[in-house]
């Protein structure tokens, strides 16, 4: 049974500035660079029916594309460490989408998610690293961040039984909409320019 969630992918240039980071950390496991995604919320292993029903739902989301900036690292698990992350700068729009799917799922009965949601993409899974690495780590990148990057789409992923970290499978994609005026809208406006003109 499939491991689901909804997620952001980061292109490819963002992902190849995250894969500056790694390296220089005993005890963690890097992630594959095609792995790199935004989790906006864990849906968890669910059967075929309510699989669906999920992406029905997500099918009705209408929320406009926004820009996105990685910026910052950092590690979960103070005492323990037990992975890192690159964070991401403040965005109301992301913060917004992911509200949506929350609120989705809670209304299809989903088990919430304890987590608050803190947007990060994981870099890697630690073992055994001990917490002055770590900092030391985290102080030599505290300065990281990408070029912002538009975030046009979001997807819904699964994941098979595995150690985390991948391989992670885009089982459905819905674009966002785009706040540029389409072509056609531009001709309508300009044909009504040239007949005003005229």
């Amino acid at each position: 049974m499939p491991r689901l969630f909804s997620a952001l992918e980061i292109p490819r240039d963002a992902a190849l500035s995250l894969s500056l980071l790694r390296g220089g950390l005993p005890g963690a496991r890097w992630i594959d660079v095609e792995n790199y995604h935004l989790t906006l919320r864990f849906i968890g292993d669910v059967e075929g029916h309510v699989a669906d029903e999920v992406a029905n739902a997500l099918d009705r989301i209408r929320r406009p594309s926004f820009n996105l900036t990685l910026s910052g690292v950092g590690a979960f698990g103070q005492k323990k460490p037990h992975s890192i992350w690159a964070g991401v700068a403040a965005s109301p729009d992301l913060h917004a989408l992911q509200g949506e799917i929350a609120r989705i799922c809670q209304r299809l009965g989903l088990s919430p998610d304890p987590r608050k949601f803190t947007p990060h993409v994981t870099l890697a899974r630690l073992r055994n690293a001990s917490p002055h690495a770590v900092a030391h780590y985290l102080s030599a990148r505290g300065n990281f961040q990408t070029l912002p990057f538009r975030v046009g789409r979001f997807v819904l992923m699964s994941s098979r039984d595995s150690v985390g970290g991948g391989p992670y499978v885009i089982e459905e994609a819905w674009p966002l909409i785009s706040a540029e005026p389409s072509r056609s809208a531009n001709l309508v406006a300009s044909a009504s320019d040239a007949s005003r003109i005229i």
